[in-house]
């Protein structure tokens, strides 16, 4: 197994988990909060793939999924093309309402695209800087693990959310 390989067995392994979650659901559960105040099964999906969309494109030097192919306005949600929903306000959280398909959808492309980035990768390319904004900077292979960890942890609240709806 080659690197490109290994990412993107690993990265194939967040796809499988978003469509164990959210197959099945209908609006009102994946837009439903624990206790009103957390974080919904839809926005903590519509979150992981927004920030795998962000950070893999802006490494990989391509435009992101989200506005090259229509996402936001596919998905009609009130924010910034530009927004990967950092910081949000549970208000914010709350405006995430998008039925299972379109979330699925939407994973599903950035996955496709970002299979595509990863196929082309070299151990030598996880070593370039993509990051100068850090101390030290980032490399694209801590960017990749990095982006991997949250969207896994991300995706694994969403199943604890899932399971305490069921």
């Amino acid at each position: 197994m080659n690197t490109s390989e290994l990412l993107i067995d690993a990265y194939g392994r967040i796809q499988g988990v978003v469509h164990d979650v959210v197959d099945g659901l209908d609006d009102k559960t994946l837009s439903t909060r624990p206790d009103g105040k957390g974080n919904s099964i839809a926005w903590l999906i519509w979150h992981l793939t927004r920030i795998q969309d962000d950070h893999l494109a802006d490494a990989g030097g391509y435009e992101q999924v989200y506005t090259a192919e229509g996402w936001h306005e596919r998905l009609g949600l009130p924010f910034d093309p530009a927004d990967t929903g950092y910081g949000h306000t549970a208000q914010d959280v709350a405006a995430v309402l998008v039925p299972a398909e379109q979330l699925t959808g939407y994973y599903d492309a950035v996955h496709a695209r970002s299979v595509e980035y990863l196929k082309g990768l070299s151990d030598e390319d996880l070593d370039r800087i993509v990051d100068k904004r850090w101390k030290p900077p980032v490399t694209l292979g801590v960017r990749l693990t990095s982006v991997l960890s949250d969207d896994l942890q991300h995706a694994g609240q969403a199943a604890y959310v899932r399971g305490l709806l069921s």
